[in-house]
């Protein structure tokens, strides 16, 4: 089983529940339709990886996005993440009405940083992604259209939250291709505290 870093542990996730749409500028970005109800997909276990990918069949593109971690049936440590994505895979599926699993969950699609607990939920997050030094995402709680503490509950309406299962919340405007030989860069703050921060060059 593949692993994601909580506090120094290792901790294998059963699954990885995404949430899609959930900024109103990313959507614009994707010229998409604004959702009637939260949109929710899944990844697997063998989707964790902690090499950032240029190319699987096709380029791929990042979407940068703040992740948590449950323990215990909440969601308890919190981390940044990549959803990558195989776009125009994606938009033949999405043509189709079909499900989105091989453009969104295949092998090495689902990139961690490190993990740090949290008391709640109650509290303001943020994120920032840079490519080459060069700031190109910006993601904040208090612009989802579904807050964490709504995504949690709305998942516990279906899904049982188990240890160490991780939480995608969306990604704002400003995704991309992933281009070999990039040097990504992410921070997280808790509140105005920089908690977490994290280099990857892309392969």
């Amino acid at each position: 089983m593949n692993h994601v870093v909580v506090n120094h542990s290792h901790v294998s996730p059963s699954k990885i529940l995404c949430v899609g749409r959930n900024y109103y500028a990313h959507i614009e970005e994707l010229n998409n339709d604004i959702p009637d109800s939260m949109v929710l997909f899944a990844k697997f276990n063998s989707s964790i990886s902690d090499q950032l990918h240029s190319f699987d069949q096709e380029p791929l593109h990042y979407e940068g996005e703040l992740c948590f971690v449950a323990k215990d049936g909440v969601l308890s440590a919190v981390g940044f993440g990549f959803d990558l994505t195989k776009r125009g895979l994606q938009s033949q599926l999405k043509a189709k009405g079909l499900p989105w699993e091989r453009a969104k969950a295949f092998d090495g699609s689902a990139v961690f940083s490190e993990f740090v607990d949290i008391d709640s939920l109650d509290h303001h997050f943020r994120f920032e992604v840079k490519i080459n030094n060069s700031v190109i995402q910006c993601g904040d709680s208090n612009l989802m259209i579904h807050s964490p503490i709504q995504i949690a509950e709305e998942i516990s309406q279906f899904s049982t939250l188990q240890d160490g299962d991780i939480v995608m919340t969306g990604t704002p405007k400003g995704v991309g291709e992933v281009k070999a030989g990039d040097r990504f860069s992410a921070k997280v703050w808790l509140d105005d505290t920089l908690i977490i921060e994290r280099q990857w060059l892309a392969q």
